[in-house]
């Protein structure tokens, strides 16, 4: 075997410019030239808002976040580590559930209905809550009658039988709503 036949490749002038690169330790540089596309960047900087690739983002505390429509649900439920009216911590429970009620913490809120008391308010402030409290259950149980009745109830069997359980008769569905219309007074006059 002779000397000759052992390299007979021919190395490109970019093959031999990579091997320079490794042998001086220059790992990132390129040997080719290349063109193509490439994307303009923008800078964006804290509280911009922009679309990219269908969404809406936005930079908060030098982060980039994604604007949802919940944005707005979340911050309102977000609990503040100190309160806004005092400055003092949130850890107790009662304090955080002040907060979601009142705007402020517990302690806060026993010294408000103090004043309240204090200035002769108070009855009107608890009848007042009261009657908030009523009213948001009175909606949420005609809204769960509605849904019951107008509900579907197909169930299907091992055997592959499906059965209706949700045709009641129209009798029935009145004499619910009746009972309904009842209770709803009777709550309503709690809140008067």
């Amino acid at each position: 075997m002779s000397n000759e036949s052992l390299l007979k490749k021919e190395f490109k002038q970019s093959d031999v410019q990579r091997v320079r690169n490794l042998v001086n330790k220059d790992f990132t540089s390129s040997t080719k030239q290349q063109t193509g596309y490439q994307k303009a960047h923008v800078r964006h900087e804290e509280g911009d808002i922009w679309e990219e690739g269908g969404k809406e983002w936005t930079i908060k505390n030098g982060l980039k976040q994604n604007v949802t429509k919940l944005d707005a649900a979340k911050k309102a439920a977000r609990v503040p580590l100190s309160c806004p009216k005092c400055k003092g911590p949130m850890k107790h429970h009662l304090a955080q559930k002040m907060y979601k009620i009142h705007g402020f913490c517990f302690e806060c809120t026993i010294d408000y209905e103090a004043e309240l008391q204090k200035a002769g308010l108070y009855e009107q402030y608890e009848k007042q809550m009261m009657s908030g409290n009523i009213a948001g259950f009175i909606k949420d149980i005609e809204a769960w009658v509605f849904e019951s009745l107008n509900e579907d109830n197909n169930f299907v069997t091992e055997d592959g039988v499906v059965e209706d359980w949700g045709k009641t008769s129209t009798s029935y569905k009145e004499k619910i709503m009746k009972d309904l219309q009842g209770y709803v007074k009777l709550l309503r006059k709690h809140i008067e």
